[in-house]
């Protein structure tokens, strides 16, 4: 498995001038493939290939207008032409319905003001840490490192960014092997809100932090001081960086949040089961900020991959399940619940609190979607049984 390993960087000024010279070089042939194949488009005639543009690229290190494209490593140019081929496949293969997901947009071209900057070296460019723990960029030099914690591995790829608050990062492409943990005796379902983050199917409920409502007033008194900075000036660039820290530490906080949580379902479940919500059309709504700070696809995402790695079960289950008005004890389904409602009885006599009934079902329904049994407990705590949706190992289907 691949994993990503960020790091700080502590570039010196010089250090900040070249590699602000690579992201403007980087951006600068990215642009010239967009416009190429743009100009293509509008004539009539067949996109430039990925080797048409290369060559295009070595030309123009040569011509008056961009000699200085020389100047910097160019791995960083080809990856930067790279990504544009990228963005074209993808969006090629959107239109045709090849790719899953939301419809994607051509290219853009990318802006010297856009909130990141960003390039990458590979091992055709030799970077390497040295011995006194610095990362060496060829046309860049030796970069200091914050070393939070030791790659496990020699990376096939390092990506230097820049942010909006002026933080340099280094992300680190690692091959890891998978860490398997010992089998758990459990199986969890998990219902995601706004008043509990997360709902068990075992009866706990974790709360939401509500981490970006809590920095609103910091972040509403830096807004304020910006907007009384005059364009243009050098606090008005110290009023933007201001502002900038304030959503990266709301970002920063967040994902270390989600991690911890996402890190102590997966080692005390041996199968995780979520439902499968549609964020991005819960982002359009009312409570869109609510959504937005939850970070409930970022947590999926979380599972999904410590799941795979540490080999552990890990499913989403059908967004149409009627989780929240199906009786967990009966099978029937009840009329819409408002979200006022938050404990109900069914005909059947069980009372059930909203929340937790919903991810029961959850877990009966991703149970059902893999008849192989699992060594489990059940909410009860019996070790041993089984989901009456489950078929036990080599019946019939």
């Amino acid at each position: 498995m691949q994993l990503r390993y960020a790091y700080r960087l502590n570039p010196t000024p010089d250090q900040r001038i070249a590699l602000a010279k690579a992201f403007g070089c980087a951006r600068v042939v990215f642009n010239d493939a967009v416009a190429a194949r743009r100009a293509a488009h509008l004539a009539g005639g067949p996109y430039p290939t990925d080797a048409a543009l290369s060559k295009a690229l070595t030309a123009a290190k040569r011509t008056p207008e961009r000699p200085w494209l020389a100047e910097v490593s160019a791995v960083v140019l080809q990856q930067a032409l790279a990504d544009a081929n990228t963005a074209y496949r993808n969006f090629f293969a959107s239109l045709t319905g090849k790719r899953k997901g939301r419809k994607l947009g051509a290219p853009r071209f990318r802006s010297k003001r856009d909130r990141a900057q960003s390039i990458r070296f590979t091992k055709a460019a030799r970077f390497r840490v040295t011995p006194a723990g610095c990362l060496r960029l060829p046309g860049i030099g030796d970069v200091p490192v914050r070393w939070s914690r030791e790659l496990p591995a020699d990376a096939s790829s390092v990506t230097v960014t820049v942010d909006a608050s002026d933080r340099y990062h280094a992300s680190f492409v690692v091959e890891v092997d998978d860490q398997l943990l010992p089998p758990a005796g459990r199986q969890v379902g998990i219902d995601l809100g706004l008043t509990h983050f997360a709902v068990l199917s075992d009866g706990r409920k974790v709360d939401n932090p509500r981490i970006a409502r809590k920095a609103a007033a910091k972040l509403r008194r830096a807004q304020q001081e910006l907007s009384r900075r005059q364009k243009g000036s050098a606090n008005r660039g110290k009023s933007v960086r201001k502002v900038a820290r304030c959503h990266a530490r709301v970002g920063d906080t967040r994902r270390d949040w989600l991690h911890k949580l996402s890190t102590t379902i997966v080692r005390e479940n041996q199968a995780v089961y979520v439902e499968d919500l549609a964020v991005s059309g819960l982002a359009r709504t009312r409570l869109a900020r609510s959504v937005n700070d939850a970070g409930w696809s970022t947590f999926v995402g979380m599972l999904a991959y410590k799941a795979a790695r540490h080999g552990r079960t890990f499913a989403k289950v059908d967004r149409w399940l009627p989780s929240t008005r199906a009786c967990s004890t009966c099978g029937a389904i009840g009329e819409a619940k408002p979200l006022h409602v938050r404990e109900w009885v069914c005909p059947c006599g069980a009372v059930h609190d909203r929340d937790i009934n919903a991810a029961i079902n959850i877990l009966a329904a991703g149970r059902a979607d893999r008849p192989t049994p699992v060594e489990t407990t059940s909410d009860l705590g019996l070790p041993g049984q089984l989901s009456a949706k489950q078929e036990p190992t080599g019946s019939a289907a």
